[in-house]
């Protein structure tokens, strides 16, 4: 799942040697790491954890999953590959398109830092800075406005007319590019034939469903979400929650269960950036670190991703085929 914050990643380094850990820090990583005699994890079908970090920077944060997602700055390189199928779609009908461009700050992120809000805050600077906005600094996306489109300009582009088909009948939709050349439209502008859903949904299916085997585009994004979902109900993430909110009680920061409700709680929705948010940020980040919040939760997560791409090997192997020859398309569009 690629997911935009604004947070800066602060650079890739070693972690200094230092004092020794919190005995919070202590209890959670023996927690991470063992089994309970009495059944606990493996009882419960819980994973088995690898390497469980001390408090690592969110810029470091690797998941099995991301070989499978693409990057800001490459999600931003398809959307211009299909950008200009949808020019060259509409070209065939002798009508002009002028691609969509993205703005400056966009895809500015490359692989560093895709998981830097995943937790919730986690960066020190930023939070000391900019508490929970985490689009402080990217200013309003810029677009520019549409060009208007004829009537005929627009079947062309969308497969559909005003008010929908004629008859009360829905346009035709189709998931593959290769199904869709078997099907009709029921509509002809210039005395050829619309492609079924128009020229936005044909750049769609030719750049990400080419074939009837096309895996759909968001399945890697569903795995992540479930095993995301699933690490919140394991046992060892329950406990490191359990530590931070008692931290952040300690604070006087009282009756918060995890970090995602924190903003919409504490009432800093309008403002959160100001100085309340600043202070209540400081204070989610200085208690993730000090029960080690990120280390273990991305850990168990890790995890939990590992079993469902083992699980998923087959479809995942086609879906990284398809994937690389989506790049190759690209290499020869842009």
């Amino acid at each position: 799942m690629n997911r935009s914050s604004g947070i800066r990643p602060r650079p890739l380094r070693r972690p200094a040697r230092g004092p020794a850990l919190p005995a919070a820090v202590l209890l959670a990583l023996v927690l991470a790491g063992c089994s309970d005699p009495e059944g606990g994890a493996a009882a419960h079908g819980e994973p088995e954890l690898g390497e469980v970090a001390v408090a690592p920077p969110t810029a470091s944060l690797t998941l099995p999953l991301d070989a499978y997602t693409d990057t800001d700055v490459e999600t931003v390189r398809m959307g211009q590959v299909q950008q200009r199928l949808l020019s060259r779609c509409m070209a065939r009908y002798g009508f002009p398109y002028e691609e969509v461009r993205p703005s400056g700050q966009a895809g500015a992120q490359g692989p560093e830092g895709r998981h830097r809000v995943l937790f919730g805050a986690a960066d020190p600077e930023f939070a000391a800075a900019h508490g929970y906005d985490v689009n402080a600094g990217k200013g309003p996306p810029v677009r520019p406005p549409a060009a208007p489109l004829s009537e005929s300009a627009a079947l062309v582009m969308h497969g559909e007319r005003p008010g929908g088909q004629q008859g009360g009948a829905q346009p035709p939709d189709v998931p593959n590019e290769e199904q869709a050349a078997q099907v009709d439209s029921g509509i002809d502008v210039g005395g050829q034939k619309v492609p079924a859903g128009g020229c936005v949904r044909e750049a769609y299916r030719k750049l990400y469903a080419p074939t009837k085997d096309s895996v759909d585009l968001l399945f890697p994004f569903g795995l992540a979400s479930e095993a995301h979902e699933r690490s919140k109900g394991d046992s060892r993430v329950a406990e490191v929650l359990k530590n931070w909110s008692a931290c952040m009680e300690k604070s006087g920061y009282t009756g918060l269960k995890d970090p995602y409700e924190v903003v919409q709680k504490l009432g800093l929705e309008a403002d959160p950036g100001g100085p309340k948010a600043v202070t209540a940020a400081k204070a989610d980040v200085a208690c993730k670190r000090e029960v080690n919040l990120v280390g273990i939760w991305a850990a168990v997560e890790a995890a939990y991703q590992k079993r469902l791409v083992e699980e998923q090997a087959e479809t995942l192997a086609l879906y990284k085929k398809q994937r690389e020859a989506r790049y190759k398309l690209a290499a020869g569009l842009l």
